[in-house]
Protein backbone atom coordinates (compact mmCIF):
# COMPACT_ATOMS: atom_id res chain seq x y z
CA UNK A 1 0.00 0.00 0.00
CA UNK A 2 2.76 2.71 0.96
CA UNK A 3 4.36 1.63 -2.04
CA UNK A 4 1.50 2.03 -4.47
CA UNK A 5 1.30 5.74 -2.69
CA UNK A 6 4.70 6.30 -2.96
CA UNK A 7 4.81 5.24 -6.96
CA UNK A 8 1.71 7.78 -7.35
CA UNK A 9 3.45 10.70 -5.55
CA UNK A 10 6.61 10.21 -7.69
CA UNK A 11 4.21 10.39 -11.04
CA UNK A 12 2.40 13.29 -9.40
CA UNK A 13 5.53 15.04 -8.78
CA UNK A 14 7.12 14.02 -12.32
CA UNK A 15 3.97 15.15 -14.21
CA UNK A 16 4.28 18.14 -12.30
CA UNK A 17 7.80 19.07 -12.84
CA UNK A 18 7.21 18.30 -16.67
CA UNK A 19 4.34 20.75 -17.12
CA UNK A 20 6.45 23.15 -15.25
CA UNK A 21 9.01 22.83 -17.82
CA UNK A 22 6.37 23.10 -20.26
CA UNK A 23 5.40 26.10 -19.03
CA UNK A 24 9.03 27.44 -18.61
CA UNK A 25 9.41 26.87 -22.51
CA UNK A 26 6.50 28.31 -23.30
CA UNK A 27 7.56 31.45 -21.29
CA UNK A 28 10.77 30.97 -23.08
CA UNK A 29 9.54 30.88 -26.38
CA UNK A 30 7.34 34.23 -25.16
CA UNK A 31 10.07 36.30 -23.77
CA UNK A 32 12.15 35.81 -27.49
CA UNK A 33 9.27 36.70 -29.33
CA UNK A 34 8.93 39.95 -27.78
CA UNK A 35 12.29 40.65 -27.20
CA UNK A 36 12.48 39.81 -31.10
CA UNK A 37 9.86 41.94 -32.17
CA UNK A 38 10.97 44.52 -30.35
CA UNK A 39 14.41 44.73 -31.68
CA UNK A 40 13.05 44.63 -34.68
CA UNK A 41 10.65 47.20 -34.77
CA UNK A 42 13.18 49.35 -32.93
CA UNK A 43 16.08 48.70 -36.08
CA UNK A 44 13.40 49.60 -38.72
CA UNK A 45 12.07 52.66 -36.93
CA UNK A 46 16.16 53.49 -36.91
CA UNK A 47 16.74 52.80 -40.46
CA UNK A 48 13.93 54.80 -41.10
CA UNK A 49 15.02 57.94 -39.25
CA UNK A 50 18.45 57.31 -40.47
CA UNK A 51 17.94 57.45 -44.15
CA UNK A 52 18.56 60.82 -46.16
CA UNK A 53 15.25 62.79 -47.50
CA UNK A 54 16.25 61.78 -51.39
CA UNK A 55 16.23 58.11 -50.93
CA UNK A 56 12.64 58.69 -51.11
CA UNK A 57 12.86 58.76 -55.17
CA UNK A 58 14.53 55.22 -55.21
CA UNK A 59 12.10 54.09 -52.49
CA UNK A 60 9.26 54.81 -54.87
CA UNK A 61 10.57 53.48 -57.85
CA UNK A 62 8.89 49.89 -58.35
CA UNK A 63 5.56 51.83 -57.23
CA UNK A 64 5.93 55.20 -58.79
CA UNK A 65 2.80 55.15 -60.63
CA UNK A 66 0.60 53.68 -57.83
CA UNK A 67 2.36 56.41 -55.37
CA UNK A 68 2.24 59.40 -57.71
CA UNK A 69 -1.95 58.19 -57.93
CA UNK A 70 -2.19 58.52 -54.37
CA UNK A 71 -0.15 62.46 -54.00
CA UNK A 72 -2.51 62.95 -56.95
CA UNK A 73 -5.45 63.30 -53.71
CA UNK A 74 -3.07 66.13 -52.31
CA UNK A 75 -4.15 69.59 -52.89
CA UNK A 76 -2.39 72.67 -52.22
CA UNK A 77 -2.56 76.45 -53.50
CA UNK A 78 0.37 75.99 -56.14
CA UNK A 79 -1.48 72.56 -57.58
CA UNK A 80 -4.57 74.34 -57.65
CA UNK A 81 -3.72 77.72 -59.09
CA UNK A 82 -1.83 76.30 -61.60
CA UNK A 83 -5.26 73.36 -62.82
CA UNK A 84 -7.19 77.14 -62.82
CA UNK A 85 -4.39 78.78 -65.20
CA UNK A 86 -4.62 75.64 -67.64
CA UNK A 87 -8.54 75.78 -67.53
CA UNK A 88 -8.49 79.19 -68.23
CA UNK A 89 -5.59 79.02 -71.52
CA UNK A 90 -8.24 76.51 -72.49
CA UNK A 91 -11.00 78.51 -72.28
CA UNK A 92 -9.67 81.68 -73.70
CA UNK A 93 -8.81 79.46 -76.67
CA UNK A 94 -12.56 78.14 -76.48
CA UNK A 95 -13.41 81.76 -76.93
CA UNK A 96 -11.13 82.91 -79.35
CA UNK A 97 -12.22 80.38 -81.54
CA UNK A 98 -15.79 80.64 -81.52
CA UNK A 99 -16.00 85.04 -80.98
CA UNK A 100 -13.76 85.61 -84.00
CA UNK A 101 -15.55 82.55 -85.97
CA UNK A 102 -11.98 82.09 -87.04
CA UNK A 103 -8.75 79.65 -85.74
CA UNK A 104 -6.06 82.44 -87.02
CA UNK A 105 -2.96 82.69 -85.42
CA UNK A 106 -3.65 79.32 -83.69
CA UNK A 107 -1.22 76.39 -84.06
CA UNK A 108 -2.73 73.60 -85.44
CA UNK A 109 -0.10 71.48 -84.62
CA UNK A 110 0.54 72.28 -81.45
CA UNK A 111 -3.49 71.74 -80.80
CA UNK A 112 -2.15 68.10 -81.85
CA UNK A 113 0.00 67.65 -79.85
CA UNK A 114 -1.65 68.63 -76.81
CA UNK A 115 -4.24 66.48 -77.73
CA UNK A 116 -1.80 63.25 -78.02
CA UNK A 117 -0.52 64.46 -74.83
CA UNK A 118 -4.03 64.44 -72.74
CA UNK A 119 -4.69 61.21 -74.17
CA UNK A 120 -1.81 59.69 -73.41
CA UNK A 121 -1.76 60.83 -69.67
CA UNK A 122 -5.34 60.22 -69.52
CA UNK A 123 -5.76 56.91 -70.22
CA UNK A 124 -5.76 55.90 -66.94
CA UNK A 125 -9.25 57.61 -66.29
CA UNK A 126 -10.68 54.40 -67.34
CA UNK A 127 -8.44 52.07 -65.11
CA UNK A 128 -8.41 53.98 -61.86
CA UNK A 129 -10.40 56.41 -59.55
CA UNK A 130 -8.55 59.09 -58.14
CA UNK A 131 -11.06 61.64 -56.64
CA UNK A 132 -14.32 63.06 -58.22
CA UNK A 133 -11.98 66.85 -59.15
CA UNK A 134 -9.31 64.76 -60.54
CA UNK A 135 -11.35 62.60 -62.94
CA UNK A 136 -13.14 66.25 -63.61
CA UNK A 137 -10.30 67.64 -64.52
CA UNK A 138 -8.92 65.02 -67.02
CA UNK A 139 -12.90 65.18 -68.80
CA UNK A 140 -12.64 69.24 -69.65
CA UNK A 141 -9.06 68.93 -70.66
CA UNK A 142 -10.04 65.34 -73.22
CA UNK A 143 -12.78 67.09 -74.41
CA UNK A 144 -11.94 70.46 -74.85
CA UNK A 145 -8.93 69.41 -76.98
CA UNK A 146 -10.73 67.73 -79.32
CA UNK A 147 -13.45 70.34 -79.36
CA UNK A 148 -10.48 72.73 -80.50
CA UNK A 149 -9.37 70.18 -83.54
CA UNK A 150 -12.98 70.17 -84.74
CA UNK A 151 -13.21 73.73 -84.68
CA UNK A 152 -9.87 74.05 -86.47
CA UNK A 153 -9.74 71.45 -88.72
CA UNK A 154 -13.41 71.17 -89.51
CA UNK A 155 -15.87 73.86 -88.63
CA UNK A 156 -13.53 76.73 -89.02
CA UNK A 157 -11.29 75.19 -90.96
CA UNK A 158 -11.16 77.78 -93.64
CA UNK A 159 -9.30 80.11 -91.42
CA UNK A 160 -6.62 77.76 -90.99
CA UNK A 161 -3.37 79.45 -91.48
CA UNK A 162 -1.19 76.40 -92.91
CA UNK A 163 1.61 78.26 -94.09
CA UNK A 164 2.37 79.67 -91.18
CA UNK A 165 1.48 76.62 -89.54
CA UNK A 166 4.77 74.64 -90.45
CA UNK A 167 6.51 73.41 -88.05
CA UNK A 168 7.47 69.39 -88.40
CA UNK A 169 6.20 67.98 -85.33
CA UNK A 170 7.45 64.61 -86.16
CA UNK A 171 10.76 66.49 -84.66
CA UNK A 172 9.33 66.51 -81.13
CA UNK A 173 6.63 63.19 -81.69
CA UNK A 174 9.61 60.77 -82.12
CA UNK A 175 12.05 62.06 -79.48
CA UNK A 176 9.76 62.01 -77.34
CA UNK A 177 8.59 58.59 -77.72
CA UNK A 178 12.18 57.22 -77.94
CA UNK A 179 13.37 59.10 -74.63
CA UNK A 180 9.76 57.85 -72.77
CA UNK A 181 11.35 54.14 -73.60
CA UNK A 182 15.19 54.96 -72.56
CA UNK A 183 13.80 57.46 -69.10
CA UNK A 184 11.45 55.84 -67.18
CA UNK A 185 10.72 54.77 -63.69
CA UNK A 186 8.90 51.64 -64.47
CA UNK A 187 8.81 49.65 -67.71
CA UNK A 188 4.61 49.45 -67.90
CA UNK A 189 2.32 50.60 -70.74
CA UNK A 190 0.88 52.78 -68.57
CA UNK A 191 3.77 54.47 -67.29
CA UNK A 192 5.62 54.57 -70.25
CA UNK A 193 3.03 56.68 -71.76
CA UNK A 194 2.71 58.93 -69.13
CA UNK A 195 5.95 59.76 -69.25
CA UNK A 196 5.84 60.13 -73.15
CA UNK A 197 2.99 62.79 -72.22
CA UNK A 198 5.16 64.79 -69.87
CA UNK A 199 8.15 64.78 -72.52
CA UNK A 200 6.01 66.00 -75.17
CA UNK A 201 3.82 68.47 -73.31
CA UNK A 202 7.21 70.34 -72.42
CA UNK A 203 7.71 71.18 -76.38
CA UNK A 204 3.84 70.82 -77.49
CA UNK A 205 4.00 74.81 -77.77
CA UNK A 206 6.67 75.14 -79.99
CA UNK A 207 4.84 74.82 -83.54
CA UNK A 208 2.63 78.12 -81.32
CA UNK A 209 5.84 79.83 -80.75
CA UNK A 210 7.35 78.93 -84.02
CA UNK A 211 4.03 80.29 -86.13
CA UNK A 212 4.20 83.33 -83.78
CA UNK A 213 7.37 84.62 -85.16
CA UNK A 214 6.70 83.78 -88.31
CA UNK A 215 3.71 85.65 -88.55
CA UNK A 216 5.63 88.50 -86.66
CA UNK A 217 2.62 89.13 -84.04
CA UNK A 218 -0.16 87.36 -82.48
CA UNK A 219 -3.67 88.91 -81.10
CA UNK A 220 -3.89 90.26 -77.58
CA UNK A 221 -6.30 86.85 -76.89
CA UNK A 222 -4.26 84.92 -78.25
CA UNK A 223 -1.06 86.11 -75.82
CA UNK A 224 -3.55 86.34 -73.12
CA UNK A 225 -4.04 82.10 -73.77
CA UNK A 226 -0.22 81.76 -74.25
CA UNK A 227 0.26 83.50 -70.93
CA UNK A 228 -2.17 81.50 -69.36
CA UNK A 229 -0.65 78.20 -70.18
CA UNK A 230 2.79 79.03 -69.40
CA UNK A 231 2.10 80.03 -66.14
CA UNK A 232 0.53 76.81 -65.72
CA UNK A 233 3.30 74.68 -65.93
CA UNK A 234 5.38 78.03 -63.32
CA UNK A 235 3.19 76.75 -60.88
CA UNK A 236 3.77 73.38 -61.14
CA UNK A 237 7.30 73.89 -60.33
CA UNK A 238 6.42 75.75 -57.13
CA UNK A 239 3.73 72.79 -56.85
CA UNK A 240 6.67 70.64 -57.07
CA UNK A 241 9.20 72.34 -54.25
CA UNK A 242 5.95 72.53 -51.80
CA UNK A 243 5.77 68.78 -52.29
CA UNK A 244 9.29 68.15 -51.63
CA UNK A 245 9.68 69.76 -48.71
CA UNK A 246 5.57 68.68 -47.23
CA UNK A 247 5.25 64.93 -48.58
CA UNK A 248 8.68 63.75 -49.16
CA UNK A 249 8.05 63.18 -53.00
CA UNK A 250 10.39 63.96 -55.90
CA UNK A 251 9.81 63.14 -59.87
CA UNK A 252 12.80 64.33 -61.40
CA UNK A 253 11.45 63.63 -64.68
CA UNK A 254 8.31 66.15 -64.24
CA UNK A 255 10.66 68.80 -63.08
CA UNK A 256 13.12 68.37 -65.88
CA UNK A 257 10.66 68.17 -68.64
CA UNK A 258 8.37 71.43 -66.44
CA UNK A 259 11.57 73.51 -66.32
CA UNK A 260 12.38 73.06 -70.13
CA UNK A 261 9.04 73.53 -71.18
CA UNK A 262 8.95 76.91 -68.79
CA UNK A 263 12.29 77.97 -70.28
CA UNK A 264 11.04 78.10 -73.98
CA UNK A 265 8.12 80.38 -72.50
CA UNK A 266 10.76 83.18 -70.87
CA UNK A 267 11.16 84.79 -74.28
CA UNK A 268 7.36 85.38 -73.95
CA UNK A 269 6.67 85.74 -70.80
CA UNK A 270 9.24 88.94 -71.30
CA UNK A 271 7.56 90.30 -74.40
CA UNK A 272 3.71 89.85 -72.77
CA UNK A 273 4.71 91.75 -69.52
CA UNK A 274 6.74 94.71 -71.40
CA UNK A 275 4.06 94.99 -74.44
CA UNK A 276 1.10 92.91 -74.29
CA UNK A 277 -0.10 94.65 -70.41
CA UNK A 278 1.16 98.25 -71.74
CA UNK A 279 -1.68 97.38 -74.64
CA UNK A 280 0.98 96.93 -77.54
CA UNK A 281 0.55 94.13 -79.59
CA UNK A 282 2.76 90.94 -79.51
CA UNK A 283 5.67 90.10 -81.60
CA UNK A 284 8.39 87.54 -81.41
CA UNK A 285 11.69 88.03 -83.04
CA UNK A 286 12.37 86.09 -86.48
Amino acid sequence: MLSRMTSKSLYIKANEEKEIETTDDASEEAIELVIWFYTSTVSINYEKKRRPRHSAVAATVLSHGARRRQQETEMNIFRLSGDLSHLLAILLLLVKIWKTRSCAGISGKSQILFAIVYTTRYLDLFTSFVSVYNSFMKVVFLTASYGTLYLMFFKFKPTYDHNHDSFRILYLIIPSLVLSFIIVHVYTVMEILWTYSIYLEAVAIMPQLFMVSRTGEAETITSHYLFALGSYRALYILNWIYRYYTEDFLDMIVIIAGIVQTILYCDFFYLYITKVLKGKRLSLPV
